[in-house]
């Protein structure tokens, strides 16, 4: 007769049940890895000394840039914004895919309503399936002139870079510097209509470089050690302005851009349009010396007036530091980088071309749901009845404004578009954007007066969950043709093509790359021509599509996409915080 082991029994089932433990322990430790990262970021006003003037600027925290955040990928970002300003404020988390999580993707009175003078508000997100340089940015007026700062993302651990792991990183946003109040800048220009002032000086982490008066001891330094490869993180948060950026006598090698990874190659110049990143190697091959790290304009726009100074930092070898002594510190004089002409825009369109995918991508959409076709470009309006002169100094007494297919996008005032959508709330926008230009002409040619003024309105376009787009974005010559960084907020896509004058379905269908096209979440559309995105809409909520010169946005140059729920938690957008500012 068999007889019950009560302790055996008892064994077993520890045994079992530690087992199980061990299991799901196993299971979920890479989840495990996920961390929270908190933040404070306090947005006030603090004299700040640049080219020999003490001005009160508002920034992050008291610095500028603001603080850079480092995460990996697969982390949650909570960040409490406390506005000490006396302007109005959002956060914009730059090319963050924002999955599920619109209410935190931050650009004012699209996704939220701005933090008042005073007020706070936590945006909570989760980085998923992003590596590389990010940034966030204010997105309300053009308080970005001084209020942003770097986002790294970096692999999970246990993942690396899929190229050898440098010896050192060093982030570089470029910007630009106002001897002024940027706000003052911008409501000038919208009380007359005429072009804002362009920036004093463009600035490589805050400081304008050794060019510039009262500015050389301050030049941002980049240290490296002969044989050792530094990845440089490249971000153009200048308002306005498309730059090159080049090291002097040093070759770099792109690895990725806007946190996607790229097919590597090798460059002495690299483009960036205002939004755009750009990750670079660069080795420490030459003479040990000082090499100036320099960025300068490419100006597209032909009789356009824009800022021809050039910014510059150091790249110093560690055998080349200054030499002190007594209080006195002597160096040699950095090795000057030779920059690409103003309008060198063939050597814009060179860097462009030759970004690809690490690999062949399977996932870029082939069969199409909405084919659109935007028209991107300035306007001019007639100077409205009653006003009186000195509020119409555009040319020949106008006004300038930007339209996408001759639709002039307003900002509503008492709403949200996100809010409005999920609240039902009637009369703030409508579903109505063109899915074409409603007159064909010929875009960059000699453009009748007649299509020079845009309609004004609040109209977003609709799409439902899942389907496919594809984005012909064409630049028109209306008062001037010019290069125009396209931005989608809630999205990366792909540009599988891109070129010069009309798009012509005909011929240039055949120049599509769909094998392993770029993802990017700013896209460089030529001057003159035209660039072809595609992407699945995947994401529910209200996304902003606009022109990443903030003086365009100002004239009007955005539309939104409305994308709806899908079926199921997954695919359905979170309710909004507690904390969701009102208007």
């Amino acid at each position: 007769m068999k007889v019950f082991n009560h302790k055996s029994s008892t064994t077993n089932i520890y045994s079992f049940f530690a087992f199980t433990l061990l299991a799901l322990f196993l299971i979920t430790t890479p989840l495990a890895t996920a961390k929270v990262h908190s933040h404070h970021f306090v947005i006030q006003s603090t004299p700040v000394k640049r080219l020999c003037k003490t001005h009160n600027t508002i920034m992050v925290n008291g610095m500028y840039p603001g603080p850079t955040l480092e995460v990996e990928n697969g982390d949650t970002l909570v960040v409490n914004v406390v506005n000490r300003a006396r302007y109005n404020v959002t956060i914009h988390w730059h090319g963050v895919r924002q999955m599920r999580s619109a209410w935190a993707d931050g650009p004012e009175f699209i996704t939220q309503c701005p933090i008042r003078p005073g007020q706070s508000y936590t945006y909570r997100f989760t980085i998923q399936g992003q590596e590389g340089t990010l940034w966030w940015h204010a997105h309300s007026s053009w308080l970005r002139a001084t209020v942003y700062g770097a986002l790294i993302i970096r692999p999970k651990q246990g993942d690396s870079y899929p190229f050898p792991k440098p010896h050192r990183e060093t982030p570089l946003l470029l910007g630009e510097w106002w001897d002024a109040n940027p706000i003052d800048v911008v409501r000038e220009a919208t009380r007359t209509g005429a072009a804002p002032n362009v920036s004093d000086a463009y600035t490589i982490n805050g400081q304008p470089g050794d060019l510039y008066n009262c500015s050389t001891k301050d030049t941002v330094i980049v240290p490296i050690k002969s044989g050792e490869t530094t990845l440089l993180r490249v971000v153009n948060s200048a308002l306005n302005q498309e730059l090159f950026f080049k090291v002097a006598s040093h070759k770099m090698t792109v690895v990725g851009a806007d946190a996607s990874y790229l097919k590597p190659f090798t460059t002495s110049v690299i483009m960036l349009g205002p939004g755009q990143t750009t990750d670079v190697l660069i080795t420490a091959n030459q003479p040990p010396n000082r090499y100036h790290i320099a960025a300068r304009a490419y100006a597209s726009a032909q009789g356009a007036l824009f800022d021809n100074t050039t910014t510059t930092a150091i790249l110093q070898y560690s055998s080349s530091a200054p030499s002190c002594s007594r209080g006195k510190c002597t160096s040699s004089k950095p090795v000057t980088a030779i920059m690409p002409a103003f309008n060198a825009t063939a050597t814009a369109t060179a860097f462009t071309t030759s970004l690809r995918s690490p690999r062949r991508v399977e996932n870029v959409p082939q069969k199409i749901d909405h084919d659109l076709f935007f028209t991107v470009g300035l306007g001019l309006n007639k100077c409205p009845a009653r006003a009186r002169a000195r509020n119409c100094q555009g040319p020949n007494g106008t006004r300038f404004a930007s339209s996408m297919n001759n639709v002039s996008f307003v900002l509503p005032t008492n709403f949200s578009l996100l809010q409005a959508h999920q609240q039902g709330v009637p009369g703030v926008f409508t579903t109505d954007f063109p899915a074409r230009p409603p007159r064909q002409f010929d875009y960059t040619g000699n453009v009748s007066r007649s299509l020079w003024q845009p309609s004004r309105g609040t109209k977003v376009y609709r799409l439902k969950y899942g389907e496919t787009v594809q984005v012909v974005l064409q630049g028109t010559s209306i008062f001037t043709a010019e290069n125009h960084p396209i931005h989608l907020h809630g999205y990366d896509f792909y540009i599988v093509a891109e070129g010069f004058g009309n798009f012509d379905r005909r011929k240039d269908t055949a120049k599509f790359n769909l094998v392993d096209p770029p993802m990017r979440t700013t896209a460089s559309v030529p001057v003159g021509g035209w660039a072809v995105i595609r992407f699945v809409a995947d994401n529910p909520g209200v996304w902003l599509m606009h022109c990443h010169l903030d003086v365009h946005i100002t004239w009007g140059l955005a539309m939104a996409f409305l994308v709806e729920n899908g079926v199921g938690e997954l695919q359905t957008l979170q309710p909004p915080p507690p904390d969701l500012p009102v208007c």
